[in-house]
Order: C-alpha cells, then structure tokens, then sequence
C-alpha cells in the first residue's frame, strides 16, 4: 500500500488538482506532506514499537492508513486533502518501522534474506503498478476511487494480522518471565523496557528531518539560492548539532546513538542505503522527461520503457535475498551498486537520437544492480542490531531510503535542468513543453546528473565494502533464551 500510494497519486494528480481546485503549491504538498510524516515518524515509532510489540503497531499502522485513505477520497477542498494525506503518512510509518522487523523475526538467520527479498517485492510491485494504474483509474473511474483500493487491502491485512496479537502477546509474556529469572546477553539495553519515549529527541529529531527534506523537495522552484532553501538548510546544521548533543546525555534516547558510533555493519549499511538512493531514486523521473522532452517519445511509451526498471527489482530481489542467506551481504550489496553505476554510464552516454533498446539495456542493468543491493543490504542491517531494536534499526534505514530519495531528485534535478533557467522546474515536474534549444540543453544536464549518480553509486560501494561481518545479536539473544528453556 506504502509504495503504490506513493506512485499512484502522483500519476493522478493532473486529474485530481483541477477537480479540487489545487494550486500549485498545494499539489506538491499533496505529496510532500505524505513524505514528510512518513520521514519524520519513522525512527520515533520504531522505538516505541521495539518496546509495545511489532505486530501491534503494525495493525495499528495497517487501521490508520486505511481510515485516512477514505479520509482522502472523501475531500471536498484542498487543505483537507493535505492534511488527510499527511495522516495517512503517518499510518505508513508504522507500516514502514514495523514490516521489516516482523519479517525478521518470522524467518530464522540463515532465510532471513529470503524473507527481505519477498518484502522488498511486494514494494517494488506496488511501485510498478502505481503508475499503469493510477492513470487508468484516474480516466476511468475517477480520482477517489485511487485511494478507495486501499480500504480492502487494510481490511484483509487487519483481520488476517488480528490472531497474530495473541501468539505476540504469549511470546513477549514468555520472554519477560525468562527474564526475570536472569538478564539475557547483550547488555541492559536488550532488557530495558522503553518506559516512555524521549519525546525532546524525538522533536528535535523532526524538526532536523522536516528542514532537510522540505528544501529538498522544493528547490526545483525555490532554487538553491533563495532565503527559504539556504535558511532552512542551515537549520538542519545547526539541528543537527544540538540532536547529537542533546541524545549523548539522555538516558533513553529516541535513538542509540553507539548504533552509528560503534556499529559499523549498521553505520556503514544505512550509509550505503542513503547514498545508493541518492544516485537511483531520480533516474526514474529524469529519464522520463529526457525521453520525452529530449528524444520525443509519447508519455504512453516512455512509461513503458521505464517499466524494465522495477521489473528487474521485483522479480530479482527475492533471488538475491536467498544468495545473501549463503554468501553473506557485502559482496552482493557492493557488486549491486557497482553494477548500477554501469548503467548509469550507459545512460549518461545516450545518444542524441532514439535508441530504445539502449536505453532499456541501461534500465534494466540499473534494475539488476538495485536488487542485489537492497535485500542483502537490508538483511545486513536487520542483522546487526538486538532483537530489542528491529523496529528501530527499521526505521533508521527508512529514514536514509527518504532522505535519498529528497537528495537525488534535488541535486540531480538541479543539474539535469541547469540549463534551462527560471523554468527548469515547470519542464521538469510539470509536463510543459521545452522548445528545440531547451531540450538540449536539458539532454546536455541530463547526461552530466547521470555521471553524477555514478559518482555517488560508486561511492557507496565503498562504504559497502568495509562494513565487515555484522553480528547477529538478536539471533545470538534466541539461541540463549531457547538453552535456558
């Protein structure tokens, strides 16, 4: 549901917008706003879940994204539809925090990857059919109707995941009973109880995110120049400061610090997951426009080519979810993002005429690297942390998937509209025409944003490199439980 909403409104919004009688700037907050709560949410809901079950929150994620889902098909104007989709990100928060820890926890060790590969399918899948279906529903059955699909699917989620709260609740019950007879390894942070959330951090913690990713999304029409994006940017140096100094004396923090510090398949995995998102997330939409505008495909084909992409990452992710179970994830993860940075040369060499199969070619290699990144790299990171922090090792990666995706399409965007002034934007991210002059300059930008990505996947490759081997606490934490049994 996460990743479908995310595709399926942004294909919708051309229909949606006049209907509501959206600004400008409304319509992009209809987006912002989901992804500025999801970021924002992440980390401090993964603490609390850790702490209150897994299995709840999610339920809990599952209800509020389905309410708020029909919140949004219900709108009459547009404030209230910004403020339902904001809900909603927040129902996807839980969604996001809580899924991969369950996953976690569901397979054993060694099929652990496996199981990431299967849930990073169902992510992609929905990223690959927001798009066909979105435009489809939007023609044909009207625009509410692409929030109403949510409901079943919450409904069905909801009843099938309600039996699992018992077998949740006899489970931590058991745990806490083995604990109280002695402390389980791992330390007093495995045992603690988050008794209450560090609720300073956590606002501090938003407020970093919020003024890194608003600027992020909006400089295509702010420019890098103006007082919003520079005041903004500064304020997420100097957040950024007083979070850490502020979480080096909080006995609780909303986020274990020593995690980045000290743990460096975790440190260097979620580094790797920012940067492998800052070099990938924006190729998608940039290609498309490079397509169209540049090369003068129709909207229909362009989407069409651009399918190969997600194609790759959907069905390959499960493949090399399974081969991280048995090699391990640094080769994988780093051989995936070198072989991304393949295909990102091949796009920063298109030519000027059409060349579909090249293109494709240049896709489907960036597709094929992503999926033996991303199960491997986030199998590695599940792996690293206590059972006691799945949820918010979780999150944290999610954080690093938001924050790269605002970083890509503002500094790639930035670079592939270079060229074409004041109106670099509305070409971009609103569909207007670019005469024969503009489109080569854009075509020129596109190349040079290309090259870049390349530089930044290759750079993660390294971090990949030197994560070393993680170890698997909340493996080692069962295995002591199941001998004191």
């Amino acid at each position: 549901m996460g990743t479908l909403d995310a595709t399926i409104v942004a294909v919708a919004l051309p229909v949606l917008s006049p209907s509501l009688g959206l600004s400008y700037s409304e319509a992009l907050w209809v987006q912002a706003g989901y992804l500025l709560l999801l970021s924002v949410l992440l980390i401090p809901i993964g603490r609390l879940a850790d702490a209150r079950g897994l299995v709840r929150f999610f339920l809990l994620g599952t209800a509020v994204f389905g309410v708020f889902s029909l919140a949004c098909a219900l709108s009459f104007d547009g404030a209230f539809l910004i403020v339902a989709r904001c809900l909603q990100g927040a129902g996807a928060a839980f969604l996001s925090a809580t899924a991969p820890a369950l996953v976690t926890t569901a397979f054993p060790p060694e099929e652990r990857g496996r199981g990431l590969g299967l849930n990073a399918m169902a992510g992609y899948l929905g990223l690959m059919a927001g798009p066909p279906l979105g435009g489809l529903i939007a023609t044909h059955a009207g625009w509410r109707w692409i929030f109403l699909i949510n409901i079943p699917i919450a409904i069905i989620v909801s009843a099938a995941g309600w039996f699992m709260l018992g077998a949740e609740k006899r489970d931590r019950a058991a745990v806490a009973g083995r604990s109280s007879g002695a402390r389980p390894p791992g330390g007093p942070q495995s045992s603690r109880a988050v008794s209450g959330l560090d609720w300073r951090g956590s606002a501090l913690l938003g407020a970093l995110l919020a003024s890194l990713l608003v600027p992020l999304i909006f400089v295509p029409f702010w420019g890098w120049r103006s007082p919003q994006t520079l005041g903004l940017l500064v304020a997420f140096v100097v957040l950024l400061v007083a979070f850490v100094l502020v979480e080096g004396r909080v006995r609780d923090p909303v986020l274990d610090l020593d995690l980045v510090r000290h743990n460096r398949a975790f440190a260097a995995g979620n580094f790797a997951a920012l940067l492998n998102y800052a070099a990938v997330y924006g190729i998608t939409v940039f290609t498309a426009v490079f397509l169209e505008v540049a090369q003068g495909y129709s909207a229909q084909r362009a989407g069409l080519i651009l399918l190969i992409q997600p194609t790759f990452m959907a069905g390959l992710s499960p493949l090399f979810g399974r081969l991280s179970d048995r090699m391990g994830s640094r080769v994988l993860a780093t051989g995936g993002m070198l072989l991304g940075a393949v295909g990102m040369v091949q796009l920063a060499t298109l030519p000027e005429s059409r060349a579909a199969w090249r293109v494709l070619l240049a896709l489907g290699t960036v597709g094929i690297g992503m999926a033996a990144f991303s199960s491997p790299n986030t199998s590695a990171v599940m792996g690293s942390v206590k059972r006691s922090q799945l949820s918010l090792a979780s999150g944290f990666l999610g954080t690093m998937r938001s924050a790269g995706q605002g970083i890509s399409v503002a500094l790639l965007g930035a670079i592939a509209a270079s060229g074409l002034g004041a109106t670099g934007g509305r070409v971009l991210f609103l569909g207007e025409k670019a005469s024969k002059a503009a489109a080569s300059e854009f075509a020129g930008g596109y190349r040079t944003a290309m090259f870049l990505a390349m530089g930044l996947a290759v750079v993660g490759a390294a971090v990949s490199l030197v994560r070393g081997q993680p170890t698997e606490l909340h493996s080692n934490h069962e295995a002591s439980e199941r001998r004191g049994q």
